[in-house]
């Protein structure tokens, strides 16, 4: 049975391991650039691990969701967030300090708890599949954590797209998959973040900001 010391677990295991330490730095990051690049970076990750899942497995069509893994969420997606983050004004491309302590703590928490959900759910799994489920599961919860206690609508998409490279990841580590099922669900969350850069277009036009709590004041404008 696959396991430490053997190459595709510990390969498996290096890049998930990357990838929650890449949502670790997005979760601590403040300035909208750099977390967008740590972003990108985590897409790279994404990548190379369903191309090892695909060497592992034995399944080709693994590949191919590791090549839309590399456009899409290592090269696309952060060049359009990033042009959204350049057309901000400088005051606004950096958060407001908040409470990082207290949100790393909380990170921890959260990955302790998805390795205790999954570890016992997972006896009859292979180790492989068991790790990098509970690092799928870890990285999904970092990315709601951050969608929680961040205020910027381009840090709440790459919020986002930081559950949807955790979902990839769960899929990609289960053999048998059917391809079909990882690019519904993938396509599904893209066109959500989609539809978020396109919220985040429009509230800074119209209010000169990206902090969702602005719409507060504006609830009930045409009631009578």
């Amino acid at each position: 049975m696959t396991g430490p010391g053997d190459t595709a677990y510990d390969v498996a295991h290096l890049l998930g391991g990357a990838m929650l330490l890449v949502g670790f730095v997005m979760l601590g990051q403040r300035r909208i650039v750099a977390l967008i690049a740590a972003l990108a970076l985590q897409g790279v990750l994404l990548a190379l691990a369903a191309a090892w899942q695909a060497h592992v497995q034995g399944a080709p069509q693994l590949y191919l969701t590791g090549l839309i893994a590399l456009l899409a969420k290592g090269v696309a997606i952060p060049l359009v967030l990033q042009r959204l983050a350049a057309e901000l004004p400088p005051a606004l491309r950096t958060e407001a300090p908040g409470r990082l302590g207290a949100g790393m703590v909380a990170g921890v928490v959260l990955v302790c708890l998805a390795v205790l959900v999954v570890v016992p759910a997972t006896t009859g799994a292979g180790a492989l599949a068991r790790v990098d489920l509970a690092m799928a599961l870890s990285i999904l919860l970092l990315g709601a954590l951050m969608m929680v206690t961040r205020r910027s609508a381009l840090a709440h998409a790459a919020g986002l797209l930081t559950i949807e490279n955790g979902l990839i990841l769960a899929a990609v580590c289960v053999a048998g998959m059917p391809l079909v099922m990882e690019l519904s669900a993938a396509g599904l969350v893209l066109v959500v973040a989609l539809i978020a850069g396109v919220f985040a277009r429009q509230m800074r036009e119209r209010f000169a900001t990206l902090d969702p709590g602005v719409l507060d004041r504006h609830r009930g404008e045409g009631r009578r």
